[in-house]
C-alpha cells in the first residue's frame, strides 16, 4: 500500500505536468488549419458585418485562411449548437449577441449548455439601446413616458414594439416596465426594420432599438429620443441622459457582440485568440466600424471576465422573464 501511494505520489505531478506541456504545444501549434467564424445570423446585420471583420484580421493576424459562415435559424441557437458540439480545438469561433443569454431565459431546453458547451473568447463590444417614441405621443422625457403610461391601464395601455419575443428591444422594455412599475403591452414585428417602420408611423408609439438604426429618423425628427438604456451616456448621444439618470435608478442595458469557442477548448488558445481580438479591437479602422454599429469596442476583457458577465446576463434575464411572466415558448 504504502509502495502504491509512493507511485501515486511520484506520477500525479508528472501527468499534471505533461497534460501542461500537450496544452502549450498545442497553443504553440495554433492554429495549425484553416479556421472558420460561424455567426448564427443572416448576412447583412451588425452580427455579420462585426464576425467578418473579427474575422478578417485574425486571418491577417493568424496566417491561416478563415471562413466566415453564416448559419441563421432557430434564435440564433442553430449556429450555436454547431459550435457547441464542435472540436475544442480553437479553429471554430462564434460571434454571438446579448441574444446568447436571452435564449437561456427563453428557451427552457437547448441543444447546448449555454455555460459548459461554450466558452468566451473575447468581448468585441457594447452599446445601449435608445428609447424613442413618435412625435405625436405628448412625452419628452422618460418622467413623462412613465406617467403617461401609469395614466394609461388596461386596455388601453401603452404599446411598445420590438423586433420579435425575445430580443433585447423586448427585454429591455419589459425591463424598464417593471423598474418603473407601469404596464406596457408588446407589439412583436418581424425584425428591426418593420418596428422602425410601425413606430415612424405612430402604428406604435414607443420603440426601445439600437442607435444606428434610427439615427436617420432621430435627425429628420420622425422619432424623437428620450434616452439611453447603459448606465453611462452614449458617446454618439452626449446630451441624451441615461434612462437611470432620468428618474429610473439602476436601469442598465446593453447589447454586445463576443466571440466564444467550444467549451473544452485549451485556455492557453484562448487566451492566445483573446489577445489577437483585442489588438484588432485596438486599430483605428476597426473602432471606426464598431462605432458604426452602435457599439464601442471591448479593449480591457479578459475570457474569464467575459465568461462571468455573460453568467450575469443569463441569470439576470431568467430573472426578468419570470417576473414579467413572459411567454417562453418563441
Amino acid at each position: 500500500m504504502n509502495n502504491l501511494l509512493r507511485i501515486c505520489a511520484v506520477s500525479l505531478p508528472l501527468l499534471m505536468n505533461a497534460a501542461h506541456i500537450t496544452h502549450g504545444a498545442h497553443a504553440q501549434n495554433f492554429p495549425s488549419t484553416s479556421m472558420r467564424m460561424v455567426v448564427p445570423a443572416p448576412p447583412g446585420g451588425s452580427s455579420d458585418i462585426l464576425g467578418r471583420l473579427v474575422a478578417e484580421h485574425l486571418q491577417k493576424r493568424l496566417g491561416q485562411t478563415m471562413i466566415t459562415e453564416n448559419r441563421a435559424g432557430a434564435g440564433q441557437t442553430l449556429g450555436t449548437s454547431y459550435v457547441a458540439k464542435s472540436e475544442p480545438d480553437g479553429h471554430t469561433l462564434l460571434l454571438v449577441t446579448v441574444s446568447h443569454a436571452i435564449n437561456s431565459a427563453f428557451y427552457p431546453t437547448l441543444p447546448y449548455d449555454p455555460i459548459a458547451d461554450l466558452t468566451g473568447v473575447a468581448m468585441v463590444g457594447s452599446g445601449p439601446l435608445v428609447v424613442t417614441v413618435h412625435p405625436s405621443l405628448p412625452v419628452r422625457n422618460v418622467q413623462e413616458l412613465i406617467a403617461l403610461a401609469r395614466a394609461r391601464t388596461g386596455v388601453n395601455a401603452l404599446d411598445f414594439a420590438s423586433a420579435s419575443a425575445g430580443t433585447i428591444p423586448h427585454l429591455a422594455a419589459e425591463l424598464f416596465a417593471g423598474a418603473a412599475n407601469i404596464n406596457l403591452t408588446h407589439v412583436p414585428y418581424k425584425g428591426v426594420a418593420p418596428a422602425v417602420t410601425a413606430t415612424v408611423a405612430g402604428e406604435t408609439p414607443l420603440l426601445f432599438v439600437s442607435i444606428p438604426a434610427v439615427a436617420p429618423m432621430i435627425k429628420a425628427q420622425r422619432l424623437r429620443a428620450l434616452a439611453v438604456t447603459t448606465a453611462k451616456r452614449a458617446a454618439i448621444l452626449p446630451a441624451l441622459p441615461t434612462v437611470a439618470e432620468a428618474g429610473v435608478p439602476g436601469y442598465d442595458v446593453a447589447t454586445w457582440w463576443a466571440v466564444l469557442a467550444q467549451g473544452k477548448t485549451p485556455a492557453a488558445i484562448v487566451n492566445r485568440l483573446n489577445e489577437e481580438v483585442r489588438r484588432i479591437l485596438a486599430m483605428r479602422e476597426t473602432a471606426a466600424v464598431l462605432v458604426a454599429n452602435g457599439a464601442t469596442p471591448a479593449l480591457d476583457m479578459t475570457a474569464d471576465q467575459l465568461n462571468a458577465l455573460i453568467k450575469t446576463e443569463i441569470a439576470t434575464w431568467r430573472r426578468i422573464v419570470k417576473e414579467r411572466k413572459l411567454d417562453v415558448n418563441l
